[in-house]
Order: structure tokens, then C-alpha cells, then sequence
């Protein structure tokens, strides 16, 4: 496994992030467990996470889970836990969103979930337009002077968000921002305008989720015409479909490599200079080990200039606006 620093922090993280949306959804506590176990024995120690991940009333299944492997596994204090805040969590009306109220009660609920006695690192899971920033920051504040809180990032921030809401924190002498997980991969290259250059200019570091695009990037035309099911097959049309030419150029350029789609598709993500670790996504142990394949099969120049080719970026590439303008 390789290591690198959480933005401009001293906290050192793995090079790739163990998502857990699937679990409670797609993977009962069991595969959810032995998941967790793979990722420990690969060095993977970045663990993240949210409270509204397999959550239908409430009841944060995800954070349920990885609770109970902490308990049973021991490895806490080997592990750099990540959750989120913003979801509703019910019908009621202050148990959802960014308020003061609502993120150091779903900080607290979030705990006692996960049985850990602090988050490392506690995320904004989408903006809030509607609560000032002074608020938000007085919150977070608290729950980092109980202990309950390490590091706080966001989650889904336009750039001048970043900029915002860091701009407020340092006027209260506050560390602020340290992390922004974001949908990028080679399908979806939006984050390059200017979300990756505002948090290169302040300091924080970058996790991709969805890093596969809902599989669309791990071979999924090969498994369709095998008749292998998986997320690939599931959302084929809306994911593959659109996408169809340039997905059937990048399944013959992986072939020709001798690599497979998934490692080309994560070494990509881990040669991004503003990247700090890809959010993987696995529904089996096994799924770890093609990730993990990329950490030593870095991309040549030859092969970066031929998925730039395949998946070009947005207007003339690079961050704004000369994407757009000279």
C-alpha cells in the first residue's frame, strides 16, 4: 500500500478509500465485515462512509456495521474513519441539513452507530444554501474542542463554495476545510473547471467517488456480451449507453495494455496530481484487488495522452476559465 497526507493536514491515509454505500443496501453485515478484513490486510486503512448510507428509516445501517467490525476486529485505532452530515434522517424537520442542531446531534448519533468515540474526518455530504456559514463552522468547532471530531471536509462543493467556506474559517481561526469528495473519473471531468483548482489553491485534498462510473469504466461492454451480471450490466443503459464508442476505444486500449479496465480507470485517478485517494466501492473482497493493482501499474505518458484522446476533458481542458477562453 502507499500512504500520502489528507490535504495540507499531517494525517496520513491510504492512497485508496474503502466506500461503504453498499453496505446495509446491496452486502449484509457479513460481506460487509469480510470487506472490511481485505482492506486491513491490503494496508487499505481509509474507511469512509454516512450516516444515511443503508438507511431507509433511520437506522444508518453502514455506520451499524462498521461498528460492530470494530468491535469485533479490534482495529480502531488502525483505521481513518470518514462519515458524513446532511441527509434527512427522518420526517422531522431539524434532522436533516447543516444547522447547528442538526450536525452536532447527527455527530452524536453517528458515534454511537459506528461505537468509536471520535470521526476523523466529518463531512458535509452537500451544500447548504440556506445556513450561514458562521453557523456551521460554530458547530463543527464544538464537536473538534469535545474530541468528538478530527478533521472536517465536503462533499459534492462547487469551487467557490470551497473558497467560501474557507474564507469563513479563517476568519475564525479555524482549520476549515481539509477534504472535497467529488464524482470524478475519466466520464466525468466537470470537477476540473474549478473545484480542483480551488482546493489545490486552499490546501484540500481530493476523494473521487465513483470512480468506475457506476461501473461503466470496469469492462462493462465485455461483461455484457459474457452475460456476467453487476453494477455494469444494471446500468447499462444509463451509464454505458451514451458513452458506448468511447468505452468500446478504452476496453480495446486496456486489452492492448494486457491490464484490466477497473486498474486503468483508478491508476488514472491516482496520477491526478490533486487527488489523494479514489472512494472505492466493492460489494466482495475481491473487488479490492484490481484497485489495488493500479498502485504498481502507474500509467505511461503514452497511455495518459490516449485516454485524454478517448475521454477528452471539458472545453480545452484545465481549470477555468481558459477552458473556455484564451
Amino acid at each position: 500500500m502507499q500512504y500520502t497526507r489528507l490535504g495540507r493536514t499531517g494525517l496520513t491515509v491510504s492512497r485508496l478509500c474503502v466506500g461503504t454505500m453498499n453496505f446495509g443496501w446491496q452486502i449484509d453485515e457479513q460481506q460487509s465485515h469480510a470487506i472490511l478484513d481485505r482492506a486491513i490486510e491490503g494496508g487499505l486503512t481509509f474507511v469512509d462512509t454516512a450516516n444515511m448510507y443503508g438507511s431507509e428509516t433511520g437506522d444508518g445501517l453502514s455506520e451499524r456495521f462498521i461498528g460492530t467490525w470494530f468491535d469485533k476486529s479490534g482495529h480502531r485505532d488502525d483505521v481513518v474513519l470518514a462519515t458524513k452530515v446532511y441527509a434527512p434522517m427522518s420526517e422531522r424537520p431539524n434532522d436533516g441539513g447543516l444547522s447547528a442542531r442538526h450536525i452536532i446531534a447527527s455527530c452524536e448519533a453517528s458515534l454511537r452507530r459506528l461505537r468509536s468515540d471520535w470521526i476523523d474526518l466529518f463531512q458535509m455530504h452537500h451544500i447548504e444554501r440556506r445556513t450561514p456559514w458562521e453557523e456551521i463552522w460554530q458547530a463543527m468547532e464544538t464537536l473538534v474542542t469535545q474530541g468528538k471530531v478530527r478533521y472536517v471536509g465536503s462533499s459534492n462543493f462547487a469551487g467557490w463554495h470551497l473558497s467560501r467556506a474557507q474564507a469563513t474559517a479563517d476568519r475564525r481561526h479555524f482549520l476549515g476545510l481539509v477534504s472535497e469528495q467529488c464524482k470524478y473519473n475519466l466520464l466525468t471531468r466537470h470537477v476540473e473547471l474549478e473545484v480542483l483548482p480551488a482546493a489545490a489553491e486552499l490546501g484540500i485534498g481530493i476523494l473521487p467517488y465513483s470512480p468506475l462510473h457506476f461501473g461503466a469504466l470496469s469492462g462493462a461492454l465485455r461483461k455484457q456480451r459474457a452475460g456476467i451480471p453487476g453494477r455494469a450490466v444494471l446500468h447499462a443503459p444509463e451509464r454505458v449507453e451514451p458513452h458506448r464508442p468511447a468505452i468500446e476505444r478504452y476496453e480495446r486500449l486496456c486489452a492492448d495494455l494486457g491490464q484490466e479496465p477497473t486498474t486503468v480507470a483508478i491508476a488514472w485517478l491516482l496520477s491526478r496530481p490533486e487527488v489523494t485517494a479514489p472512494v472505492l466501492g466493492p460489494r466482495t473482497p475481491e473487488q479490492l484487488d484490481l484497485p489495488i493493482a493500479a498502485l504498481h501499474n502507474p500509467l505511461t505518458e503514452d497511455t495518459r495522452a490516449a485516454l485524454e484522446e478517448i475521454f477528452p476533458p471539458i472545453g480545452n481542458g484545465g481549470p477555468a476559465p481558459e477552458a473556455w477562453a484564451w
